[in-house]
């Protein structure tokens, strides 16, 4: 499977504006520009979709990994934050909470490092990547 994303900028680099695509349309002409990244003006920038794409995939590699082992998580909540400093991403970190029952705290932890190495995109990044997760069983 191919998947796309179509980018149009529009002036210069920090007074330039673009807008964001996917051939899925979930986004459509998305606004992002240089001040949505530095500043809080309405619309994205490539590490907040970065952010959003590490967290779903985690979370979804995740469950998949829970299942191989057995188990099925109640509820896998997980935030990516992107670190963007001196023009480059440094860092991904996500906070990870889980809801489920029947799992001990030792394998939890391997199942979810096992996620962080191979989830798609942590080995698209390349970087960094730490993970603070907790458990709350049920």
């Amino acid at each position: 499977m191919i998947n796309t994303a179509t980018a149009i900028w529009h002036g210069k680099g920090v007074d330039g504006k673009g807008a964001l695509t996917s051939k899925s349309r979930a986004l459509n002409g998305i606004s992002y520009s240089y001040k949505t990244r530095t500043e809080s003006n309405l619309g994205t920038n490539p590490e907040e979709l970065v952010a959003a794409a590490h967290a779903g995939c985690f979370a979804m590699k995740l469950a998949f990994i829970f299942e191989s082992a057995g188990y099925v998580a109640d509820e896998i909540n997980a935030t990516c934050e992107v670190t963007f400093e001196a023009g480059e991403v440094t860092s991904s970190h996500i906070d990870l909470k889980v809801r489920m029952a029947g799992i001990n705290k030792s394998e939890f932890d391997q199942l979810v490092e096992d996620s962080g190495k191979n989830c798609p995109i942590s080995k698209l990044l390349k970087t960094q990547l730490t993970v603070k997760s907790e458990l709350v069983l049920i």
